[in-house]
């Protein structure tokens, strides 16, 4: 049976890893903050047979703990502070969490694995945030990185401490800078996840409307469900290598809005937007979308969720759940 462990379990990446793992009956162990944190519920009822344990990104010895106890075949870094308009207020922060944080994880696993440096496979959770300042479009494994936040910042050391460490010490550590995937399970501060949630609650007149900053912005949106499975296939090849991990279509927080309010049936959605320039980022990222051309031919990898599809199930999940917390 196959060992695997796993950090950032609590988010919505480390939840769909974690059952695609189970379901291909691998022993799981997921790493939490804290004895008391408030997602540990979450997690095991989520995933029944899961084995928590606890440790902290930013303490080194207590991800050698955690490794011994694991003694995992693969470990998945997908540990991070991820919200990226939080990182301008909290720089520091994120930096110590979302960059230090992947150097100490390879270092537990380097020191963990002896003399067999391939012993444990690594997976680092990178990001098109990036790129930044695009350079190129569509973004691949060599478009230029120019990041424009603290967290894709962060999220550059931690890529390139990664192919150093697979460079230097022949460790298998790969990076899948993964552009924006979303689904039910994301949290509400989240762009795609603040809308669904709020379109859910206005169809339902239980709010009157929905603040957003720039509507103009584009990404390309995937759905994690499927993006985790690209995880998997990257620790499944002989060589470790870094993929991009996209869907190759961008969509606009427009088109984001029409298709939600589409789904319960609302055409003037625009009376229902406010927009506030307190919601612009202090450094756009105007365009991202992806080339997975890469993934597609070495790992067998395709997004099976589209755009509207995603949108449709992230909606009328929420209806349901609004429903069910206001007792409708």
């Amino acid at each position: 049976m196959p060992r695997a462990l796993i950090t950032g379990i609590t988010g919505q990446d480390g939840l769909y890893l974690g059952e695609l793992l189970l379901s291909k009956g691998y022993e799981v162990y997921g790493l939490i903050r804290g004895q008391n944190n408030p997602k540990r519920a979450l997690v095991e009822a989520t995933l029944p047979g899961i084995k928590v344990l606890t440790g902290d990104l930013t303490d080194l010895s207590s991800l050698i703990r955690a490794l011994e106890a694991a003694k995992p075949d693969e470990f998945y870094n997908l540990g991070a502070i991820s919200f990226v308009a939080y990182s301008w207020e909290n720089a520091s922060l994120t930096t110590e969490v979302t960059a230090k944080g992947v150097l100490n994880a390879l270092e537990a696993v380097r020191l963990y694995s002896g003399d067999d440096p391939r012993k444990v496979r690594f997976y680092q959770a990178s990001s098109s945030e990036m790129f930044g300042k695009v350079q190129q479009v569509p973004q691949d494994e060599d478009t230029l990185l120019w990041p424009r936040s603290p967290y894709g910042v962060a999220k550059v050391f931690g890529h390139y401490m990664t192919i150093n460490y697979r460079e230097s010490y022949g460790m298998h550590a790969s990076s899948g800078v993964l552009f924006n995937h979303e689904s039910p399970r994301r949290g509400p501060e989240f762009v795609t996840r603040k809308v669904s949630q709020a379109v859910a609650r206005i169809s339902l007149g239980l709010q009157e409307n929905i603040v957003l900053g720039n509507l103009d912005a584009r990404r390309d949106w995937g759905f994690a469900g499927d993006y985790v499975e690209a995880m998997w296939l990257m620790l499944q090849q002989e060589e470790a290598d870094d993929y991009v991990i996209s869907t190759g279509e961008t969509h606009s927080i427009k088109e984001l809005l029409e298709k939600a309010f589409s789904v319960v049936g609302i055409t003037d959605w625009e009376k229902y937007v406010v927009q506030n320039p307190e919601f612009m980022r202090p450094a756009e990222v105007d365009l991202l979308i992806g080339s997975s051309a890469k993934a597609e031919s070495k790992l067998g990898w395709k997004p099976k969720v589209g755009f509207a599809e995603l949108v449709t199930m992230m909606v009328e999940n929420d209806v349901v759940e609004q429903k069910a917390l206001a007792g409708l």
